[in-house]
């Protein structure tokens, strides 16, 4: 049972998408599902954060700075963090790619690390209730 929890909680650290289909296929309960994936995420949201200040940092040191820069159209990112700012960053990027993924751009955006934490963490927590509850309800219609 441990090793179950413990593969929950690793998957969810990386990627949500895999922790609770893993969790179903365990056959744990949806609370046990949640419970564990919120932890896995909330393990993986801190750890990309305060990792992503010291990658950010040492990169930063060994990077040259260029005089001339071809202006790009702005991407997916560029665009919700234009749009909707840190919130949006934090919740629509943690639900749409991933927390690690969101607090890496929000690093790159120089978002302050405890508002991107905040946000993070709660795109995790509405991410795991709702794909558990979407696995839940959708395994019972078999």
């Amino acid at each position: 049972m441990i090793y179950k929890i413990l593969t929950l909680i690793g998957l969810a650290t990386f990627e949500i998408y895999a922790a609770i289909p893993a969790g179903f296929a365990f056959k744990l309960s949806p609370i046990e599902i949640f419970s564990y994936s919120v932890l896995g995420g909330l393990i993986g949201v801190f750890v990309a954060a305060y990792l992503g200040d010291i990658i950010k940092k040492w990169v930063s040191g060994l990077r040259k700075t260029e005089t001339n820069k071809v202006a790009k159209e702005p991407g997916f990112a560029l665009k919700i963090w234009q749009k909707y700012g840190v919130i949006g960053l934090g919740l629509l990027g943690t639900m749409s790619v991933g927390a690690p993924i969101s607090i890496g751009i929000g690093v790159g955006f120089n978002v302050p690390t405890n508002k991107m934490v905040f946000w993070c963490s709660l795109g995790v927590i509405l991410r795991c209730a709702l794909f558990t509850a979407i696995g839940y309800y959708g395994l019972k219609l078999f």
